[in-house]
Protein backbone atom coordinates (compact mmCIF):
# COMPACT_ATOMS: atom_id res chain seq x y z
CA UNK A 1 0.00 0.00 0.00
CA UNK A 2 1.07 3.31 -1.06
CA UNK A 3 1.32 6.15 1.29
CA UNK A 4 2.54 9.25 0.95
CA UNK A 5 2.68 11.60 5.11
CA UNK A 6 3.29 15.16 4.98
CA UNK A 7 4.26 17.46 7.99
CA UNK A 8 5.73 20.68 8.71
CA UNK A 9 2.65 22.71 8.12
CA UNK A 10 0.88 25.35 10.96
CA UNK A 11 0.75 28.93 11.60
CA UNK A 12 3.75 31.88 11.13
CA UNK A 13 4.34 34.77 10.66
CA UNK A 14 4.75 37.24 7.35
CA UNK A 15 8.30 36.40 6.44
CA UNK A 16 9.05 33.62 8.85
CA UNK A 17 10.01 30.00 7.54
CA UNK A 18 8.67 26.77 7.49
CA UNK A 19 9.89 22.99 6.47
CA UNK A 20 7.59 20.83 4.83
CA UNK A 21 8.23 17.12 4.86
CA UNK A 22 6.36 14.15 2.62
CA UNK A 23 7.98 10.74 3.72
CA UNK A 24 6.81 7.52 1.29
CA UNK A 25 5.95 4.03 1.92
CA UNK A 26 5.12 1.13 -0.55
CA UNK A 27 7.44 2.75 -3.59
CA UNK A 28 10.39 2.38 -4.74
CA UNK A 29 11.29 5.86 -3.82
CA UNK A 30 14.15 6.79 -5.57
CA UNK A 31 12.66 6.18 -9.10
CA UNK A 32 9.47 8.46 -8.38
CA UNK A 33 9.42 12.52 -9.19
CA UNK A 34 8.46 14.24 -6.41
CA UNK A 35 6.04 17.67 -6.33
CA UNK A 36 4.43 19.97 -4.13
CA UNK A 37 1.49 21.42 -5.23
CA UNK A 38 -0.76 23.79 -2.67
CA UNK A 39 -4.21 24.55 -2.91
CA UNK A 40 -5.77 27.81 -1.80
CA UNK A 41 -10.04 27.69 -0.73
CA UNK A 42 -11.52 29.21 -3.63
CA UNK A 43 -9.03 28.12 -6.28
CA UNK A 44 -7.62 25.24 -8.16
CA UNK A 45 -4.28 23.11 -6.98
CA UNK A 46 -1.35 24.67 -8.38
CA UNK A 47 2.38 23.12 -8.83
CA UNK A 48 4.74 24.79 -6.40
CA UNK A 49 7.69 22.72 -6.76
CA UNK A 50 8.89 19.42 -8.57
CA UNK A 51 12.01 17.82 -8.15
CA UNK A 52 13.64 14.25 -10.11
CA UNK A 53 14.04 11.35 -9.15
CA UNK A 54 18.00 11.91 -8.74
CA UNK A 55 17.37 15.06 -7.49
CA UNK A 56 19.43 16.90 -9.99
CA UNK A 57 16.61 18.60 -11.91
CA UNK A 58 13.89 21.21 -10.03
CA UNK A 59 11.27 23.33 -11.28
CA UNK A 60 9.19 26.40 -9.29
CA UNK A 61 6.33 28.03 -9.69
CA UNK A 62 6.43 31.49 -10.20
CA UNK A 63 5.25 32.31 -7.18
CA UNK A 64 7.90 30.74 -5.33
CA UNK A 65 10.58 31.30 -7.35
CA UNK A 66 13.83 32.49 -4.89
CA UNK A 67 12.17 31.87 -1.94
CA UNK A 68 11.39 28.08 -1.72
CA UNK A 69 13.65 24.98 -2.25
CA UNK A 70 12.53 21.25 -2.96
CA UNK A 71 14.97 18.66 -2.22
CA UNK A 72 14.78 14.90 -1.53
CA UNK A 73 16.87 12.22 0.39
CA UNK A 74 16.24 8.97 -1.49
CA UNK A 75 17.79 7.16 1.90
CA UNK A 76 15.02 8.47 4.31
CA UNK A 77 12.26 8.31 1.37
CA UNK A 78 11.69 11.62 2.06
CA UNK A 79 10.66 15.08 0.09
CA UNK A 80 11.56 18.47 1.61
CA UNK A 81 10.15 21.54 0.83
CA UNK A 82 11.66 24.65 2.54
CA UNK A 83 9.58 27.98 2.45
CA UNK A 84 11.60 31.01 3.33
CA UNK A 85 10.18 34.86 3.45
CA UNK A 86 6.55 33.60 3.42
CA UNK A 87 3.69 35.62 2.04
CA UNK A 88 0.45 35.74 3.26
CA UNK A 89 -0.76 34.53 -0.20
CA UNK A 90 1.27 31.08 0.37
CA UNK A 91 -1.55 29.89 2.99
CA UNK A 92 -3.11 26.94 1.48
CA UNK A 93 -3.34 22.84 1.99
CA UNK A 94 0.07 21.65 0.15
CA UNK A 95 0.14 18.20 -0.96
CA UNK A 96 2.82 16.56 -2.12
CA UNK A 97 2.94 13.85 -5.31
CA UNK A 98 4.92 11.05 -6.49
CA UNK A 99 4.97 10.53 -10.23
CA UNK A 100 6.54 7.17 -12.36
CA UNK A 101 3.66 6.60 -14.48
CA UNK A 102 0.72 7.16 -12.48
CA UNK A 103 0.62 10.35 -9.77
CA UNK A 104 0.33 9.02 -5.81
CA UNK A 105 -0.94 11.66 -3.40
CA UNK A 106 -0.68 12.34 -0.06
CA UNK A 107 -3.59 13.67 2.57
CA UNK A 108 -1.74 17.39 3.06
CA UNK A 109 -0.82 19.91 5.27
CA UNK A 110 -2.31 23.19 5.77
CA UNK A 111 0.35 26.38 5.99
CA UNK A 112 -1.18 29.84 7.36
CA UNK A 113 0.88 32.56 7.04
CA UNK A 114 -1.04 35.75 9.19
CA UNK A 115 0.15 37.63 11.64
Amino acid sequence: QVQLEESGGGLVQPGGSLRLSCTASGIIFSIYAMSWYRQAPGKQRELVARISSGGGSTVYGDSVKGRFTISRDNAKNTVYLQMNSLKPEDTAFYYCKAFFGKDYWGQGTQVTVSS
